[in-house]
């Protein structure tokens, strides 16, 4: 049995004892807190998780002798009874997906197959595909050090030397890669890799449940890309799948990939106690925010602090932070709180890590922190995806970081040698969050969400059939693989574009010298990355996704970068650079925007009295006005007007309509109107990741008393990436489960008129003027009582 030692329970105890809770509330004693907390503490529910005892099984005898005893000299005595479940279906050229608890040794499972038919058939070749870089070369490490002669794995990616290209190319038996290199380096010149792709014979997608909305898409059709050129070399790989959290795996991966697949899903990896915590950082008395709304200790500035109370204990802790610059803030804090408490010697073992470091760095870091060196890292979910940190025994979430899924994926890593360990969710300011430590069935008791990807999109498909037709030529068996009777209409207007040419063989690439796959963004980000560069010097410190520039490295943002603070000066759009000076002023800074919306067509609508509720597409106008400076505490210290060139989408949206008479009757007087629907629209988008696997950064809305194109008052929800990514459709689809949820958390708030835990909005481009709380609720109310099953609970619309 796995031994469980109540160490979560300590730590716990330690962070309400530094908070200045009654650490005995729940009752003190290792096990006594389970349950709801609440009064002074900012404990708001805690639960233990028990550890479970590993279930192994005998090698199979097709392992060949030198394979085994590599794993076991790496320490593995026996596999888990799913990892030879996963083996003997690969084994068998089934498609199959593992979808075990994080730590569960996935690897493995996909490993013994792969390694067996490299050793055994000395010309078969294999791909790798991970959705970070860092997952990628933790993996190459884990299998160079098998020591297996022959197997040659290599990485591909873009921080791969160009002469180490031509040697992966030429000799590497099992790549490495992830789905942009596919896309730019692999499909777009195919004949380079013939050598791999006509021997290929398994296709590795780890942490698949990564792959949703619009990347998601893509990738979808970029496997479908993959198996169609490697059948042009007369090769048909095995997709083996992993992932620690997917809802319905065999149905997520069958989508993802095309191919019938079959699950395992029975979890034989030990798993220590896991003792998991709620936590809502208390209202500050002496600060007020935005119009006066009342302040709570920011989720970051929270998590700093139990980082460096972890630290001092000896735990090794992971905190996961939302945001590049919050990661950095909260290593920052933790350091600082260090040196404040005379352990300045753990100060130096605290760092951050993010995306946007440059490679050299990314690895240092990685080195360290599987050395042990580094005791606590603050992180953005650039760590969340499989990275191999074992031992850890503290998890901090500050903020939900979008979906149960990644929730789950995160906390897994807390315990995973199989000790006891401590898993802390801080709520941000935010309504999502706030309803998740009130309401922790819906976050711990519900099954994790369906997986959210259309490669049927149109906007999906018409760059990936362009890459697709560049690569081979396209027949009507293809068109209709790749999206029936939509991506024929996609087809049709690329060549009245004169892009593709119709021959008796198929549709060819008309431009043969000018490939499409360049002007391909698959991760949605908007086309290639700025560069932010310190003006004095030409260093070049990090990179912003092009769709978030406006808002991250706008002129007068401050930018964070290991620590370090900069002030950009300038944004060039045009050439991807923006500019900034060392400075390190006493605030940070926010942007605003403004959007407008407008209907295009309406694909699905009911009434219900007089409220209606319609999905359909929409063009959507948005722009960067200003931004705010904040203080660490979230005081405001002002607002900056910005002029940035307003940017215009055509996506989906959910909207919901309540006729003049029905809010009348309510009793709301008209002047309440913009105010009701306007704080019941950011909440609602607040809401809506709890029934869709989104981030709230990847929605937007718009409220109005009386919309153009409606003619009532009106309520928008939509997707924010071009053609729409499901997120509105599933919205539409749980309404009323989602609406219930959106009233409840505004309902549960304790503030008096309205805060960011209930119905003020980071992104709000008009200030968060006007807001009605009050009004908000007797919009919601009218509307759910219209609505058929409105008391449906939001669990079942996972």
């Amino acid at each position: 049995m796995t031994h469980c030692d109540g160490r979560g329970q300590v730590l716990l105890q330690r962070l309400l004892f530094t908070a200045g809770g009654n650490p005995a509330t729940g009752g003190g004693a290792a096990g006594g807190l389970d349950g709801g907390v609440g009064g002074e503490s900012p404990l708001r529910h805690v639960t233990t998780i028990p550890g479970r005892p590993a279930t192994t099984v005998q090698w199979p005898c097709w392992v060949p002798d030198q394979l085994r005893e590599s794993l076991i000299a790496a320490g593995v005595a026996a596999p888990w009874v799913h990892q030879v479940a996963v083996a003997e279906l690969a084994r068998a050229d089934r498609h199959v997906v593992v979808a075990t608890g994080t730590a569960s040794g996935k690897s493995l499972a996909y490993q013994l197959p792969v390694l067996t038919h490299l050793l055994d058939d000395e010309q078969a070749t294999a791909l790798y595909l991970a959705p970070t870089k860092a997952l990628g070369a933790d993996q190459i490490r884990a299998v160079t050090a098998l020591g297996l002669a022959g197997v040659r794995p290599a990485g591909f990616d873009g921080d791969t030397a160009m002469a180490q290209r031509d040697w992966v190319r030429s000799h590497a038996r099992w790549v490495f890669t992830n789905p942009d290199m596919l896309h730019h380096g692999l499909l777009a010149r195919h004949d380079r890799w013939a050598r791999l792709l006509r021997r290929l014979s398994f296709v590795v997608i780890d942490e698949c449940h990564a792959y949703r909305g619009m990347f998601g898409s893509h990738v979808a059709l970029l496997l479908r890309r993959l198996r169609r050129v490697a059948a042009r070399y007369g090769a048909h790989p095995v997709f083996v799948l992993a992932s620690a959290t997917v809802a319905d795996p065999g149905i997520s991966a069958s989508r993802l990939t095309g191919l019938d697949t079959v699950a395992v899903t029975e979890d034989g990896s030990p798993c220590g106690e896991r003792t998991i915590a709620l936590w809502e950082p208390p209202l500050l008395d002496e600060l007020t925010g935005e119009n006066g709304a009342p302040v709570r200790r920011s989720a970051g500035a929270e998590a700093a602090r139990m980082l460096a109370d972890l630290v001092i204990e000896g735990a090794r802790t992971l905190v996961f932070v939302r945001s590049r610059r919050g990661a950095e803030l909260t290593a920052l804090g933790a350091q600082r709180a260090l040196s404040a408490a005379s352990a300045g010697d753990l100060a130096g073992r605290v760092a951050a890590y993010r995306a946007g470091y440059l490679p050299e760095e990314r690895r240092a870091l990685e080195t360290a922190l599987d050395a042990g060196e580094l005791l606590g890292v603050a992180s953005t979910n650039a760590l969340e995806l499989g990275v191999d940190i074992t031992g850890l025994d503290a998890v901090v979430l500050a903020g939900y970081p979008g979906t149960r899924a990644s929730f789950w994926q995160q906390a897994g890593r807390a315990g995973r040698a199989g000790s006891g360990a401590l898993v802390v969710f801080v709520a941000r300011d935010d309504p999502l969050d706030t309803y998740l430590v009130h309401h922790s069935a819906a976050l711990l008791g519900a099954a994790v969400e369906t997986t959210v990807l259309d490669p049927t999109n149109p906007y999906v498909l018409r760059p990936q059939l362009a890459c697709a037709a560049a690569e081979l030529p396209l027949t009507d068996a293809c068109v209709d693989s790749l999206g029936g009777d939509v991506a024929r209409s996609v087809v049709d207007d690329l060549v009245a574009e004169g892009l593709l040419r119709r021959r008796s063989g198929g549709w060819f690439w008309a431009a043969a010298r000018q490939r499409p796959h360049p002007g391909v963004d698959i991760r949605g980000s908007g086309g290639h990355p700025v560069a932010v560069v310190e003006a004095d010097t030409g260093r070049l410190l990090g990179t912003v996704d092009p769709g978030s520039a406006c808002t991250a490295v706008h002129p007068g943002a401050v930018y964070l970068h290991r620590g370090d603070s900069f002030v950009v000066d300038e944004l060039d759009l045009d050439s991807g650079v923006a500019l900034v000076h060392p400075e390190e002023p006493e605030w940070h800074t926010s942007a605003r925007s403004t959007t407008d919306i407008c209907v295009v067509s309406t694909l699905a609508q009911r009434r219900c009295g007089g409220v209606s509720v319609t999905l359909g597409e929409v063009e959507v106008t948005s722009q960067v006005v200003g931004y705010l400076r904040r203080l660490p505490s979230g005081q405001v210290l002002d607002a900056v007007p910005l002029e940035m060139p307003p940017s215009t989408l055509r996506t989906r949206a959910v909207w919901f309509t309540v006729s003049e008479d029905l809010l009348e009757a309510a009793g709301l007087p008209f002047a309440a109107w913009p105010g009701a629907l306007h704080a019941a629209e950011h909440a609602a988008i607040g809401l809506l990741p709890l029934v869709a696997t989104c981030d709230r950064w990847d929605i937007g809305g718009v409220s109005t008393a009386r919309h153009a194109d409606t003619g009532e008052p009106t309520v928008f929800v939509h997707d924010g990436h071009p053609g729409g990514a499901g997120f509105a459709d599933r919205g539409h689809a749980a309404l009323a489960p989602w609406l219930t949820a959106t009233r409840d958390a505004i309902a549960a708030c304790e503030c008096p008129s309205g805060c960011p835990s209930c119905v003020q909005s980071p992104k709000c481009g008009n200030g968060n003027d006007p807001l009605d709380k009050a009004g908000a609720l007797v919009v919601l109310d009218t509307v759910l009582s219209c609505l058929p099953s409105a008391r449906h609970p939001v669990a079942a619309s996972a």
